[in-house]
């Protein structure tokens, strides 16, 4: 691999400093990625004329690129198991009483899951974005709200992805939401009233009806965050994530699969956050079932502190995925917008490719709610127009039949759906994709909880110490 070094030492005049320096710092038997990589970075992260040169970069920009084009020389995992979460209160389970000790009464618990995708086109989030309707928050609660976005404006290292969760947290904790939360939950109208006497803030006031933050994670231009009721947090554990590239060459963050783990009580909940590969012409739907079978097999999670969670995607109790999966209508173009014209919308989805797909393919098993809705994509930005409508594309314009690449389905058991709907935000060539679940879950058992502790890290970590503390008494010790 030595001409790959001298190569790359000959390119430091053509490369930002960082760059540079991180590209000749890597051992021989680590390069394994063709130099190409490395002359064009920006080219492999976005189709955006601004970010094609290394020189057009921002200086946040110019550390990002190399470090990502870093990454993929070391064969490192494309993002990493960090994430952004909020740091709850500590606040105490309930005790363990010799009563709930030895019982064997188990019991299961309903939760309304929210869940949304949107590609949002590469536009940032205006300050005036109406994400109570996004997030329906005037007219339904839900326990856990789940908010997955491709195509998001700028890189990991920016303060694009803070935006949008500064616009969920402000949407999801206002006294609309403490009021349906109260409804739902039951709580007293003495804590309603004590709320509304506090006119001078916006912010819930009601303990645990407040939503936390328990993952945001961004890799290139797929977010997915997770938000869940504050008294839901004592019973969350193991939140992880896992990032797969299935981008350029296979293995770039453009598209791919950004999924979220945590266990709920007793139940594992499995998030699958993709944007899956484009195209419309004959057999790109192949390419977009090579992108869902990598995400299922490379896709992998901590087993947690008591060996007792699953790692694979499909091994755990409730799974869903979202996102732009980009499969399209197997129809001519005309036909398409004929029937789209016509609102015929079971011809459509009888040629539909993720139907086909989920019959007998790559997702056979997954299940999806009717379909009742116009197609989500292509859109003119701020219009109800679809591209390619009364002659309105520009030269060279490619044309896009209508489609729905925006979807939410789900695996296994245990999810009953209640909503599946789009939204009608327009700032962006996509319309975003809305579903209410009911999530059955298995409160945990107080012996189960023992059981996981003693076997845990925690136990471990604390028998070690009192060894410690014995051998030193003892060793200090004589007769």
């Amino acid at each position: 691999m030595v001409h790959v070094i001298q190569f790359l030492r000959n390119l430091r005049p053509l490369v930002p400093a960082q760059l540079a320096h991180v590209s000749l710092s890597i051992p021989q038997h680590d390069l394994s990625i063709s130099p190409i990589f490395i002359c064009f970075p920006a080219l492999l992260f976005s189709s955006s004329p601004s970010l094609c040169s290394p020189f057009t970069m921002s200086r946040n920009q110019e550390v990002m690129w190399p470090r990502l084009v870093a990454n993929k020389i070391l064969r490192k995992r494309l993002g990493s198991n960090n994430f952004v979460a909020d740091f709850p209160r500590q606040e105490d389970p309930p005790s363990l009483s010799p009563d709930t000790i030895f019982s064997d009464h188990k019991a299961t618990q309903n939760y309304r899951v929210f869940v949304s995708t949107w590609n949002v086109g590469g536009v940032a989030p205006p300050e005036d974005l109406d994400m109570e309707e996004l997030l329906d928050t005037g007219n339904t609660s839900c326990e856990i709200y789940v908010l997955g976005a491709s195509n998001v404006l700028g890189s990991e290292d920016n303060k694009i992805s803070t935006k949008w969760n500064t616009l969920i947290r402000r949407a999801l904790n206002n006294k609309k939401t403490q009021h349906l939360g109260d409804k739902v939950h039951g709580h007293s109208n003495e804590q309603g009233k004590q709320s509304n006497d506090a006119k001078s803030s916006n912010s819930i006031t009601v303990p645990g009806q407040d939503f936390r933050c328990i993952v945001s994670k961004q890799m290139v231009g797929i977010l997915i965050s997770v938000w869940v009721r504050s008294y839901l947090c004592p019973y969350i554990r193991c939140p992880s994530v896992s990032c797969i590239g299935c981008g350029i060459m296979g293995c770039l963050g453009n598209k791919g699969s950004v999924s979220v783990r945590f266990r709920l009580h007793e139940t594992s909940f499995c998030f699958v956050c993709s944007h899956l590969a484009s195209g419309v012409r004959q057999g790109d739907e192949k390419l977009r079932n090579s992108n869902v079978s990598e995400i299922f097999s490379r896709t992998n999670f901590p087993r947690g502190p008591s060996l007792d969670l699953p790692r694979k995607i499909l091994d755990h109790d409730r799974v869903i995925f979202l996102g732009d999966l980009n499969y399209r209508i197997s129809l001519p173009e005309s036909s398409v917008r004929q029937l789209v014209d016509a609102r015929d919308w079971n011809s459509l989805l009888e040629n539909d490719q993720l139907r086909m797909e989920m019959m007998d393919g790559e997702l056979k098993g997954w299940h999806e709610g009717t379909i009742a809705f116009a197609p989500t994509y292509k859109y003119h930005p701020n219009s109800d127009v679809y591209y390619g409508c009364f002659h309105q594309n520009k030269k060279g314009e490619k044309k896009r039949a209508p489609a729905w690449c925006d979807r939410i389905i789900w695996y296994g058991t245990g999810l009953k759906q209640h909503v599946y709907d789009r939204s009608e935000e327009n700032f962006s060539d996509h319309r975003p994709v809305k579903a209410i679940f009911t999530a059955e879950v298995e409160v945990s058992h107080p012996l189960k909880q023992l059981h996981n502790f003693f076997v845990s890290e925690r136990f471990d970590r604390v028998t070690s110490q009192t060894d410690d503390f014995v051998c030193k008494g003892r060793s200090s010790f004589q007769i």
